[in-house]
């Protein structure tokens, strides 16, 4: 009987210390930091803010790519501006002559790590382009994007195909 006794005092031991290094383990392990898992209302709003972003600079049409260059102004910076300049300034030497539209929309996106004033995203983009009066074709696109916080909207500062 005493043997019993000792055994499960013994184990109940063993399982209070495990429990307790565990969590320890969760207080103290970088996805606490992590604030893409725990701030619902800062990671909704830079979802929001880059799905909007992309579907402006990436969308335009024969007559409209001063609109879409203003709104890459406003919600680009850093290695996205410079990237997104020298994409563009190939493409808008064909848009009004061959008479291209571009339509893109975020379909899916994640937040995977939001630090402070800076979040890493990956987005999956659905992109409908047209040329003239041709039937238009989809294609879907995958990025992981950068951005930073900044006067209380998020900016894009670095994209990558994926």
């Amino acid at each position: 009987m005493l043997l019993g006794v000792t055994a499960a005092g013994v184990l109940l031991a063993l399982t209070g210390g495990v429990l307790l290094y565990e969590a320890h383990e969760l207080r103290s392990a970088p996805a606490a930091d992590n604030h893409a898992l725990t701030d619902v209302e800062r990671t909704t709003q830079v979802n929001g803010d880059v799905s909007s972003a992309l579907a402006k600079v990436f969308s335009y049409a024969p007559g409209g790519t001063d609109a879409t260059e203003r709104s890459a102004r406003a919600v680009l910076s850093g290695r996205a501006a410079s990237q997104y300049d020298q994409l563009f300034s190939q493409v808008k030497e064909n848009v009004r002559s061959q008479r291209l539209t571009l339509t893109t929309q975020a379909v899916r996106v994640g937040t995977v790590s939001l630090h402070g004033d800076t979040a890493q995203l990956l987005v999956f983009l659905d992109q409908t382009a047209r040329r003239g009066d041709k039937k238009p074709a989809t294609s879907a696109a995958q990025l992981s994007v950068t951005a930073r916080l900044r006067d209380d909207v998020w900016h894009i500062v670095d994209i990558k195909a994926r």
